[in-house]
């Protein structure tokens, strides 16, 4: 299938998944006239050398940070991009991005939450610019436990825009680097106090769509350490966030429930059966940490991990038990706050979290705007994940359309299963030496190594299928 015509099918999963539409005229000079009249706030924090990291190429910058060492421990000065300065409640831009609900990432473009005048430029923390932002200052003792959190709202000029993989061949190189040390150190911190809660980090492969000149392709790549490191950064601050609220009776969390005790065992049973049993005298955290993602069978416990947590949804506060406001995987309340640039919530979090830490009151329009906002983002997470699959499902049978007929080693994730008319619904498999997840028929236990054939490979229909021959 020529490049054009992978274009072309691309293109439908806009049509067909109903994705946003361009922005219209009146929204583009609603966001130049929010630039236009911007007021920079007084606080100056210009002083302070910001860095921001990210993947290559990355233009919607929404955080910068400052890392200290103190007697006590730790210093961490966040910057959050300040999209209430640009979007005022109630406003043709805020109206425009709750219908929205976050920006959609397809491989062959990107589909902004605001308009690229503020998600790219001004009212990204580009370097050597200086941008409205919320400063977090978050004091960590030296064992990383979250202590004091101040909020204010300042001016900030980030000094340098830094891209995960240069970032971590210069921390492994051992070229002195006292930002990126202190982010290494930090970090892992961090990761140890939630394991120390009974948290878990999912450290699974990212399945990641790459242009390779005449297309696209399909690559499988591990989280790098300063990726996990700079998560951690982010969720402290959401933690912080989710204190705020919760102590104040006023917000939206992000939660998610525990998995239950029978669900538990199952999963400690298939870590038995696949060769790599959690010991029960270590944490479920600690244990995700042991596992190499490697190893086919190890990377089927981690899946089989992924699917404990299930149920991960918004919540306003109306007066829950904190239990109830749990996200499970962290053990901890925790609110989106970090990425106002790219997901709705994370602007009325931070507007919220600033009035509180400055004893101003909550707006009736912001009060209002909390209660829509868990089915505003339940909408729109279903319709950019479905765009989103859709894209990996055609990109994989691209990939694979040449291939037919092929023998391949693969890892069963998923069995057959029967369903209420008898028919058997197909098992799921990945293969080992390229990142194509597909479906098979025959009958295999999950966590066995497989040889399969591929007799199904269709871009249009998106399906790929395998049978078992061994």
């Amino acid at each position: 299938m020529p490049a054009s015509s992978l274009a072309q099918l691309l293109l439908g999963l806009e049509t067909e998944f109903e994705v946003p539409d361009p922005f219209d005229e009146p929204t583009l000079q609603a966001a130049e006239q929010a630039v236009a009249v911007l007021q920079l706030p007084e606080e100056d924090a210009t002083q302070i050398p910001f860095f921001t990291i990210d993947p290559v190429g990355a233009t919607d910058l929404d955080q910068a940070m400052f890392l200290e060492r103190n007697d006590q421990g730790y210093t961490v000065h966040y910057a959050i991009a300040d999209v209430p300065a640009f979007v005022a409640l109630d406003s043709q831009l805020d109206q425009v991005a709750r219908q929205r609900g976050q920006t959609y990432y397809l491989p062959h473009r990107k589909i902004t939450l605001h308009p690229p005048l503020i998600s790219e430029d001004q009212g990204s923390l580009l370097p050597d610019q200086t941008r409205p932002a919320f400063h977090w200052k978050i004091s960590l003792d030296a064992d990383g436990a979250l202590g004091e959190v101040e909020l204010k709202r300042v001016r900030i000029r980030s000094r340098a825009q830094l891209d995960y993989a240069s970032a971590q061949a210069r921390l492994d190189s051992g070229e002195p680097d006292e930002q990126l040390e202190l982010l290494a150190e930090i970090g892992a911190a961090r990761l140890n106090q939630e394991q120390l809660r009974g948290g878990a980090s999912l450290n699974l492969p990212d399945q990641e769509i790459e242009e390779d000149g005449e297309g696209y392709k399909l690559v499988s790549r591990a989280p790098l350490p300063l990726e996990e490191h700079n998560a951690q950064i982010s969720l402290v601050t959401g933690i912080a966030a989710a204190r705020i609220m919760f102590k104040a009776g006023v917000g939206i969390l992000r939660t998610m429930p525990a998995p239950d005790e029978e669900d538990k065992q199952e999963f400690r049973t298939q870590t038995q059966l696949l060769g790599k049993p959690w010991d029960s005298s270590i944490s479920y955290g600690q244990y995700l940490h042991t596992l190499d993602v490697s190893d086919p069978k190890q990377l089927v416990i981690m899946h089989r991990a992924a699917a404990l947590f299930r149920g991960a949804d918004y919540q306003v506060i109306a007066g829950q038990p904190e239990e109830e406001l749990i996200q499970a995987a962290l053990a901890a309340p925790y609110a989106h706050t970090t990425a106002p640039l790219r997901r709705l919530v994370d602007r009325f979090v931070l507007l919220t979290c600033y009035l509180l830490s400055t004893g101003q009151p909550i707006p009736d329009q912001l009060t209002a705007a909390l209660d829509e906002l868990p089915g505003l983002m339940r909408t729109s997470s279903i319709a950019a994940n479905r765009v989103n699959n859709a894209a990996v499902d055609l990109l994989e049978a691209y990939v694979l359309k040449s291939r037919i007929g092929e023998e391949f080693e693969a890892i069963v994730l998923k069995d057959a299963v029967a369903k209420d008319d008898g028919s058997l619904r197909p098992g799921t498999l990945q293969l080992v030496q390229d990142p194509v997840t597909g479906q098979f028929t025959g009958s295999a236990k999950p966590g066995t190594l497989v040889r399969v054939k591929l007799v199904q490979a269709d871009p249009k229909t998106r399906k790929i299928g395998f049978e078992i021959v061994a």
